[in-house]
This record gives structure tokens, C-alpha cells and sequence, in this order.
């Protein structure tokens, strides 16, 4: 058996050959796991990603990694917390094999016995290191899953590539969850911009634009104003989930038209 049908694509409620299946392999992990504790686990760590920007080329290249997963997030008192990683961190292997996708990181973390431990290589600061982690149970690891936060907006700064920034005060940062933290506040970004084209929302905090600190609107300018047609771009950005901080790196070729 080479996997269970799961659903089918329809749009006359009968079968136009193209369905998709469960692979035994993992039906056989959750029927094992059912007859052993009477319900299926899942392993985690507690870090957080998201595909399509921690695999970004250009974001890699900006933090001297050949591949990996950039860590956005990591759940407080999590075994990642515990194993020493931060947001911004690049795993690029797990128990020596190479992790070049989100699957690569996720699958055999998810696969191992709870209380197993992980060996975790990584990139921080341009220079590889290494750690272990223990396995956790995913529900108690992340036992909150709940919307973005929503955040409020001050006033707005002109606009590059579509962003509206404006300072980061003590009280902008305390409404926006950001209490304690350097950059700009970005208070609005325009649609169709290059801007929402990376992913930038409203409530981020640029802290970092290709290596240069932003600890306001003056060297968020000064910083832009150095970038070029077709030069690759890469924003470290902090961003508030739930109850914790991301961060991201959103990175792109910048445009032609600085305004967008």
C-alpha cells in the first residue's frame, strides 16, 4: 500500500481524476502512536517560520547562509528558547541532514519521540554554530494559536516603496505592543506597492535595512536614500503575534520607481 485516499477534486460531485491520499507511512506512524497512548503527538521545537520569506535567496545570502530556515519567532520557555536560539537565526540542519525547505526543518522534528533531543545547526551573526533540543509535545509548545494582534497607527511619514513610517516613541510602542525595541513604526502600506509586494504590514518595526541600524525616520531616509535600482534590499523587520515578538526579513530587488 502506497498511501489512503483523503478527497478528490469535484465539480459534479463525481471523480475527475485527480485525488489525494495520506502516505502509509505516515498512517502507520498515527495508527502506532493510537494503540501506544491512545491519541497522535506531534513534535516541536517552538520556533516559528514562514516559507516563502525565511527561504528567501536574497534574505540568506544578507546573513551568510549558503540554505536554511530563517527563524521568525520562538515560543517563550519553548525547547528552542531553552536550546539558546533567537528569532533571526538560520537552521540549516537537522540531525545532520540538510534543511533547505520548511518540510526539512519541520518533518523529522515532528516524526521524533517526545523527549528525544534534535541536533540543530545554525547560522547567527554569519557564523555556524550548534545546539541540541529537546523534543516537545506541538500542543503544549504552542498552547495558544489565536490572530495577529491588531495595532494602531500615529501619524504617517512620506511614503518609500509605498511604507509610511513614522518614530518609534515610548508610547507608539507601548500601543502597538513594541515597548522597548528600536526602529521606525511602519504606519501604513499602500496596495500594489513594492512594499505589500514583500510583505511588510501595518504595526511592523524596521530595525535594520541591508545591515544599517534604524533607530528613527532619519537613518530609516538616510538608509534608503543609499539603495539602487536592481540592488537587492533586505529589511530585518520586528513584528508582534500573540504575545510574542517575530522577526523577518523581507527582502526583494528594489524597484525602478522608488515610490512604489
Amino acid at each position: 500500500m502506497i498511501g489512503i485516499n483523503t478527497a478528490i477534486i469535484t465539480g459534479s460531485r463525481g471523480y475527475e481524476g485527480v485525488g489525494f491520499a495520506l502516505p502509509s507511512t505516515t498512517a502507520i506512524n498515527v495508527y502506532d502512536q493510537i494503540i501506544k497512548q491512545g491519541r497522535v503527538t506531534r513534535g516541536s521545537i517552538g520556533v516559528s517560520f514562514q516559507e516563502e520569506l525565511s527561504t528567501n535567496t536574497i534574505t540568506l545570502k544578507s546573513l551568510g547562509a549558503p540554505y536554511g530556515v530563517v527563524i521568525e519567532g520562538v515560543e517563550p520557555g519553548s525547547p528552542a528558547e531553552k536550546a539558546g536560539l533567537k528569532g533571526g537565526d538560520v537552521i540549516t540542519s537537522v540531525n545532520g541532514q540538510v534543511v533547505k525547505t520548511g518540510n526539512d526543518l519541520v518533518n523529522p522534528i515532528a516524526q521524533a519521540p517526545i523527549g528525544s533531543k534534535v541536533k540543530l545547526t545554525y547560522i547567527r551573526d554569519r557564523a555556524q554554530k550548534e545546539t541540541t533540543a529537546e523534543v516537545g509535545d506541538r500542543t503544549r509548545v504552542f498552547p495558544n494559536s489565536a490572530g495577529r494582534l491588531g495595532e494602531q497607527p500615529g501619524e504617517t511619514a512620506p511614503p518609500e516603496f509605498g511604507l509610511h513610517v513614522e518614530e518609534l516613541t515610548p508610547d507608539r510602542g507601548h500601543r502597538v505592543g513594541m515597548e522597548g525595541q528600536k526602529g521606525v513604526l511602519v504606519t501604513e502600506v499602500d496596495p500594489a506597492s513594492f512594499a505589500d509586494d514583500l510583505g511588510f504590514g501595518r504595526g511592523d518595526v524596521i530595525s535594520l535595512i541591508n545591515g544599517e541600524t534604524v533607530n528613527s525616520v532619519s537613518d530609516y531616509r538616510k538608509a534608503v536614500s543609499k539603495l539602487k535600482h536592481g540592488e537587492d534590499v533586505v529589511f530585518k523587520v520586528l513584528r508582534r503575534q500573540d504575545d510574542r515578538i517575530l522577526t523577518l526579513y523581507l527582502s526583494g530587488k528594489v524597484p525602478a520607481d522608488s515610490q512604489q
